[in-house]
């Protein structure tokens, strides 16, 4: 017979474990409890059951997308006869193109995770990115939330690695934000030859481009400047310390916080050492961008409209990603996103309100809701593999 734990053992369990992660940054010891509830992880293989709470958030996401379309008054029968008349073709070439764009990304992960000796299946990877996607969507931080659950599934894989897919992570980071700028620059240049950029649109373009450029110099700097790193993160523990006036003894804390920021520093200065895998994962983040592009650009093409140009692509895009990163605390990504997309489309670039409201729907399914519900499939089949996988090894031990 196995034994069973009751859900309060298991929560007490998933918070326990959630609070070792504060040794990549303290404020994610809350997100990590949550992340390690959702995966099911147990200590004895308790049998699988398929309940309510299995369907619960993806509900919830449904019911926040209808709001989404009542809230911002769009006319339903228009927007769906609109659809009706899609090219399925096009539409269906969208949604593969958003289907490689994380294939793609995730093979230029896993090239900078085995540089640094951390290393298993693909598969196993392209899971962990599709519950990064999965955790930023329902956790609204962002792509922090994200990131940290990445970084804690990788060390739990392999105990110890969590530095070493920190510095992971931050370097892919840098080569997005590079990427960023590289296409705002580029749009910017098509839009000037065609007498568009103006205004406020050249005011955005050059704000975005700052803001990108500050950030990165940010990441940069405490990525190679040790000492500066762990004098904030040892603020921040006594911080913590302090607001919970003693009651939090942190002091293993910190030990393993300076543990893995030396890791972190160690792999970063690995990286500089090698400009072919920087290369290579810049290469497939580049190509992950292209088809993040095509998104867009096949969805026009499903709604028949094609006046829309590259260079409104390229920048809509791109400020799109920007507005996306604004942490405003509403689970789901739901409105900021739509408004700015459809907005930027009829205002800057001429799309008509109706065409603008329905590509900018579809692409939201195809980039937030189909990504969505994969990224709870992936989070579901490590929950019933750590769960059998336990299980083999207690038959095989009995």
């Amino acid at each position: 017979m196995f034994k069973v734990e009751s859900h309060h053992v298991l929560n007490r369990k998933a918070i326990n474990e959630g609070l070792k992660i504060g040794k990549i940054y303290n404020v994610a010891r809350c997100h990590v409890a949550v992340i390690e509830w959702m995966s099911f992880e147990v200590t004895s293989p308790p049998k699988y059951n398929i309940t309510w709470k299995t369907f619960a958030i993806p509900m919830v996401g449904i019911a926040a997308f209808v709001i989404y379309i009542y809230l911002f008054n769009v006319d339903i029968q228009q927007i769906f006869g609109e659809v009706q008349k899609i090219n399925p073709y096009y539409y269906a070439l969208a949604a593969v193109a958003s289907l490689v764009d994380v294939f793609l990304f995730t093979l230029g992960w896993q090239f900078l995770l085995r540089h640094l000796s951390v290393k298993f299946h693909f598969l196993k990877s392209f899971a962990f990115v599709w519950i990064g996607i999965y955790v930023d969507t329902i956790i609204p931080a962002e792509s922090v939330s994200g990131e940290i659950a990445k970084i804690y599934l990788v060390n739990k894989e392999q105990n110890g690695t969590a530095g070493k897919a920190t510095a992971s992570i931050v370097a892919q980071r840098l080569i997005g934000l590079g990427i960023t700028v590289v296409t705002l620059l580029v749009g910017a240049a098509l839009l000037l030859v065609q007498s568009l950029l103006h205004g406020i649109m050249l005011t955005l373009i050059l704000f975005l481009i700052a803001m990108v450029c500050v950030f990165f110099i940010i990441v940069v700097f405490f990525s190679f400047r040790e000492k500066w790193t762990y004098r904030m993160l040892d603020g921040l523990i006594r911080f913590a310390e302090w607001i919970s006036r003693g009651r939090w003894k942190l002091t293993k804390l910190r030990e393993e916080v300076l543990q893995t920021q030396k890791d972190f520093h160690v792999a970063v200065k690995e990286y500089l050492h090698a400009p072919k895998t920087l290369f290579v994962a810049s290469f497939f983040s580049g190509f992950s961008w292209i088809f993040a592009l095509l998104v867009f650009f096949f969805t026009f093409q499903a709604i028949g409209y094609s006046q829309i140009s590259w260079s409104a692509i390229l920048v809509v895009s791109a400020i799109f990603v920007a507005v996306k990163a604004i942490p405003i605390g509403v689970p789901f990504e739901v409105g900021l996103p739509e408004i700015t997309l459809t907005a930027l489309l009829q205002v800057f670039f001429g799309v008509p309100g109706l065409i603008g409201a329905t590509a900018t729907i579809l692409i939201r399914l195809l980039t937030l809701w189909l990504r969505f519900f994969i990224g709870f499939g992936a989070q579901q089949w490590l929950g019933i593999k750590a769960i059998v996988s336990t299980s083999d090894r207690e038959d095989k031990s009995g």
